[in-house]
């Protein structure tokens, strides 16, 4: 006789030293959250003023995420997939599907104003992505509940501009012949878009500053942000540029000189190489004025001068070493 599902999950959560991911994801939402693989409750579902209030509790960031979403939904729809974005408890505030899927996605709870954290359903691609802040794809049996094993999750963090998770970006399947190496290709989709969102928002939540982005090989979030206002002082970054630069790991940043966090070594960094091409693009549509450079870049004169010093820059775009 087959082993059933719950079976299994129950029987791979009992060590406290679980081997896997996926078997501490299962142990936590049997151990921490009290939740029983062959006793599923009934799918928690918030009432529509809820579900307004959580959506104005991060206007911008759902405005801005709309787009993408759209954009997301466009690639993915063809093959009947769901798109759905959460806030970080796990309730989905904003999903994208076909008219004709519409209904086999509300049959399994994944609509607008359910609760998909970890805590109410125990493994799934939302709830431990989540939990543990990292991409995930949850594929089939490797829900903790039965009757989720006929789905397949994609999943990515968005982190807000403070360091703090604020959401996830999901899209889900309950087609069965979606396979493994399919999910794979979606998943990538969904980190892209994931980023998109997290950079888009950063960039709206310091609208006066300016924002330099550099990347660095091997780094776990690919793009790092830093806003830097017109003293030159870094007053905002990303997780990515928090995590590089050993900041505040949450919260308001503490401001500190750009050029502290750039550093002055012979060899040039990420930002500075991206920091000099921009008043390189500057200084050449103002074919060498350096006045009117500055007032592209939204920065004083004299704050441009000492930048050009520190950057090795001529007044003459002309002049300017490719080096």
């Amino acid at each position: 006789m087959p082993e059933r599902h719950e079976d299994r999950v129950a029987q791979a959560s009992q060590s406290p030293a679980a081997v896997t991911r996926l078997a501490a994801s299962w142990r936590r939402s049997m151990v921490k959250h009290g939740l029983d693989p062959a006793r599923p409750p009934k799918l928690r579902r918030l009432m529509e003023r809820e579900l307004i209030d959580r959506r104005e509790r991060l206007g911008q960031f759902v405005a801005i995420a709309r787009p993408q979403l759209d954009q997301l939904f466009q690639l993915v729809c063809p093959t009947g997939c769901n798109v759905l974005m959460t806030d970080a408890a796990g309730i989905v505030l904003e999903q994208r599907v076909n008219a004709a899927d519409a209904e086999t996605f509300r049959n399994w709870g994944l609509w607008a104003g359910t609760d998909w954290s970890e805590q109410a359903e125990g493994t799934n691609g939302i709830g431990t992505c989540l939990a543990e802040g990292r991409q995930v794809t949850i594929h089939r049996d490797e829900h903790f509940y039965s009757r989720n094993t006929g789905l397949s999750c994609m999943d990515a963090p968005i982190w807000g501009p403070d360091g703090r998770l604020i959401a996830a970006l999901d899209v889900s399947s309950a087609r069965a012949d979606h396979t493994e190496r399919w999910n794979g290709l979606i998943a990538a989709q969904v980190a892209q878009s994931a980023r998109q969102i997290e950079a888009a928002y950063f960039r709206a939540s310091f609208p006066g500053a300016r924002i330099v982005t550099a990347t660095v090989e091997g780094a776990e979030d690919s793009a790092l942000l830093l806003a830097v206002d017109k003293d030159d002082l870094a007053i905002g970054a990303n997780r990515a540029a928090r995590r590089a630069f050993g900041l505040e790991k949450e919260g308001q940043l503490r401001p500190r000189p750009a050029s502290d966090l750039l550093g002055r070594d012979d060899d040039a960094t990420g930002f500075e190489k991206a920091e000099r091409a921009a008043v390189i693009r500057a200084l050449a549509r103002a074919e060498g004025n350096v006045s009117a450079a500055a007032r592209a870049l939204g920065v004083g004169r004299a704050t441009l001068y000492r930048r050009m010093q520190r950057l090795g820059i001529s007044e003459n775009p002309g002049r300017l070493s490719r080096g």
